[in-house]
């Protein structure tokens, strides 16, 4: 059993070596250290997308888009939200009177019509996402863009992500190119 569990622990720390190999190949050659001998000398940046999403002009028209398209999909399914309240409201206050063949018909109707309401909910959810999946792709090739423009001109080799959730644990203060990356895509994207 232990021999299993060691395993296991192999197989993780493989993948996690084979996930991080182009960041650790990438840090190497910048520091000179990769195979062959050859030292490179290099320049590191580092980019905060999330301030260039929320600090350039095209990233804030990006994101008032969405939020304006997302409203609307939530507006409707509160709408549809607020008839099944009432159709629940109106059958508990109509149950007394009806017959049972009545009662099962109207219980049948509300049924059809949260399965509806669910249908619907879970395809507007899949429309904002898409639509949250297109804008940001959009966004991100345009950076992507901008900040090999910047890198050009500043003669840098490498620039990670400085992100939430990017591969930079640490960087100094120098290194962050984000404002001259939201400079240019402002010039560049007005």
């Amino acid at each position: 059993m232990s021999e299993r569990c060691g395993v296991i622990q192999v197989g993780v720390v493989i993948r996690k070596v084979f996930c991080t190999g182009g960041l650790l190949t990438a840090l190497l050659a910048v520091s000179g250290c990769a195979a062959g001998g050859a030292k490179v000398e290099g320049k590191i940046g580092v980019v905060d997308p999330a301030r260039v999403l929320n600090e350039t002009i095209t990233g804030k028209r990006a994101k008032d888009s969405l939020s304006v398209f997302s409203k609307n999909r939530q507006a409707v399914i509160e709408m549809d939200e607020k008839e099944l309240h009432r159709m629940e409201e109106d059958f508990g206050r109509q149950a007394s009177v009806l017959s049972a063949p009545a009662k099962r018909e109207r219980e049948e109707q509300f049924r059809r019509r949260v399965a509806e309401y669910q249908q619907k909910a879970g395809d507007m959810n899949r429309e904002v996402q898409e639509k949250q999946k297109d804008v940001l792709e959009g966004f991100r090739e345009k950076v992507g863009l901008i900040v090999g423009k910047v890198s050009k001109r500043l003669g840098l080799q490498v620039v990670m992500d400085k992100g939430k959730g990017g591969p930079t644990l640490y960087s100094d203060e120098g290194l962050d190119i984000t404002g001259q990356v939201i400079d240019e895509f402002n010039r560049e994207y007005p």
